[in-house]
């Protein structure tokens, strides 16, 4: 849509136009990220049966977050003196800016998106794998086994879980017939398509939270462990980085479900058709966030050779399977 706009534009302005357009974007998910931050927290709260944080910004906390982000970036900076310089700087930028990229091709509503390519779902996946880069590099950067280890453990489950993650979206692929996001969308338009891939959404979204490194898959954080993981040695608003890249990632990852499983921005029935279809899309795209958060809340993190052999032995046939039985029936019905 905002290509179509911009056509007719000089150059020069077309850039000032799109950064502008980009770093309001960038507001809109640095705000998302601060409140889903003071959303987890507080239903992890409920959920065992805690408060939660409410400090600062009335009864709901409103303002914790805004207040512990802004500790986080006033720390001090360190960098260890035997580090490699120069890659422990450039590491937090290698995690974070694919995740940012990826949103170009999410449509949000029938008219509301920044870009229309034919392959979208396969960009975004290109794409998003650039940050498992970033996790060894921040690894071996350090200079620290333990940074390294868990650098290793990121890239071993990151690339494990995306193979199923890639081929749970096959079947999608094969009943629209198209790599393009909003023709998925237009796809769902009667039904949405995790009713009839409903194998496949499962093992979406469970290779989803592996590609967060969230509970139980956060292996290569460790958070409640005494280390860390791979960015053990980062403080200050280089740590903020990492953190920011996995939020961004989770507002990507739920709006990818939204748009691959839950019909994007369209009505559950015809006769709420009158509701705008970006508030559709927001109500679904809570609920997976929702979810994810419950998930985290609810298990407890996997043994490391359990994690593996889950992706392997479980996950991955699950998958083939499904991408069979697609085939199959769209050969013999459509």
């Amino acid at each position: 849509m905002i290509n179509n706009l911009l056509t007719s534009t000089p150059t020069w302005l077309n850039f000032v136009i799109y950064f502008g357009i980009a770093a309001a974007f960038l507001g809109v998910i640095l705000g998302f990220v601060s409140y889903a931050i003071l959303a987890e927290r507080k239903v992890l709260g409920y959920l065992q049966l805690r408060i939660g944080p409410n400090r600062l910004g009335g009864r709901f906390g409103l303002l914790q977050t805004v207040a512990d982000v802004l500790k986080l970036l006033l720390k001090e900076d360190t960098i260890p003196k035997k580090a490699d310089k120069p890659l422990f700087i450039l590491a937090p930028v290698i995690a974070f800016a694919p995740s940012f990229v990826i949103l170009a091709v999410i449509p949000f509503s029938e008219n509301l998106y920044f870009t229309d390519i034919g392959v979208g779902l396969l960009y975004y996946v290109a794409i998003s794998g650039i940050t498992t880069i970033g996790i060894v590099t921040a690894g071996w950067a350090s200079n620290n086994k333990y940074a390294l280890l868990g650098g290793m453990r990121g890239a071993a489950q990151m690339i494990s879980y995306e193979v199923p993650l890639v081929l749970s979206v096959v079947g999608v692929v094969l009943l629209t017939g198209s790599l393009n996001l909003i023709d998925i969308v237009n796809a769902q338009a009667n039904v949405w398509y995790i009713i009839p891939q409903f194998i496949g959404f499962l093992v979406f979204l469970i290779c989803a939270n592996a590609e967060l490194n969230r509970t139980p898959f956060d292996l290569p954080e460790g958070e409640s462990e005494i280390v860390a993981g791979y960015h053990i040695e980062y403080s200050g608003f280089r740590m903020a980085f990492f953190m920011l890249a996995e939020y961004v990632y989770l507002f990507a990852m739920a709006c990818l479900t939204t748009v691959l499983f839950l019909g994007g921005w369209h009505a559950p029935f015809s006769f709420l058709d009158f509701i705008p279809g970006v508030i559709w899309f927001g109500i679904k795209f809570c609920a997976v966030v929702f979810l994810m958060i419950w998930v985290r809340g609810t298990l407890p993190r996997m043994r490391g050779d359990q994690l593996m052999e889950f992706a392997w032995k479980v996950l991955l046939p699950i998958a083939i399977v499904n991408i069979i039985i697609t085939a199959v029936i769209k050969e013999l019905f459509f």
